[in-house]
């Protein structure tokens, strides 16, 4: 399923990175540190400014809008940079 998932973010983003290996994209896109917040029915991943936020700002990661069930329902909201 991991590997999937790469792809599938590899797939988004593009520019290149169809052909990355899943290090590669982790490195670069997933180890990363955030602030998360809960407050009401929100909850808030604040991801602090890396060099390739405009790649997953292009790729519509900062428009993410998925309901999270184990938390009550509430719903994910990322803001990038």
């Amino acid at each position: 399923m991991a590997s999937s998932h790469s792809r599938l973010l590899a797939y988004r983003i593009s520019r290149g990175y169809e052909h990355a290996k899943s290090r590669h994209l982790f490195r670069d896109f997933v180890d990363g540190t955030a602030a998360v917040t809960i407050a009401g029915s929100e909850v808030q991943a604040r991801y602090h400014k890396r060099a390739h936020d405009p790649l997953l700002i292009a790729a519509w990661f900062a428009t993410t809008d998925a309901t999270i069930p184990w938390p009550g329902g509430r719903r994910l909201r990322l803001v990038i940079g």
